[in-house]
């Protein structure tokens, strides 16, 4: 199955990913992708889908769908290293991935966090992202079959 950025979640001061499954009058109800556990979360709660990250590079930037495609590509079928990873460790693996990152904007920080993701969309995900037409494709035929039902 295709993943789909769109739909997954980055949620301030929560470990992990979430998949956004609906909208709940006083938030978002998502899901854990680790454990498939529901949570629904506040309407104040800052939540960025990560399809809207970017990482700055000397051209401008960069979609996190192209930096997770680039890592694989570098990475393999292995795990990215972990975020307890050493400065230089992290800062060489973008190096070959992304040579390109701007080194002012694009902190250890920010690629800690980026290989958490990586990590946790290669365990409970796939790289096998759905382009936005596919999921257009798919709301449409959603829609289709509920009309049906409810005919």
């Amino acid at each position: 199955m295709k993943t789909d950025l769109t739909r997954i979640l980055s949620v301030a001061g929560q470990h992990g990913l979430y998949y956004y499954l609906a909208q709940a009058r006083t938030g978002a109800i998502a899901e854990a992708l680790s454990d498939k556990k529901r949570t629904c979360f506040d309407i104040k709660t800052r939540i960025t889908t990560l399809a809207d990250i970017s990482i700055y590079t000397s051209e401008g930037e960069m979609k996190l769908k192209e930096v997770f495609l680039k890592l694989k590509e570098v990475l393999g079928d292995n795990d990215a290293p972990t975020s307890k990873a050493s400065a230089e460790e992290l800062k060489a693996l973008f190096l070959k991935a992304v040579p390109d990152y701007d080194s002012d904007r694009f902190y250890v920080s920010h690629m800690k966090k980026v290989v958490e993701w990586y990590n946790e969309l290669k365990h409970y995900a796939s790289f096998d992202f759905a382009e936005p037409e596919e999921m257009n494709d798919e709301a449409d035929e959603e829609s289709a079959s509920e009309d049906t039902e409810n005919a």
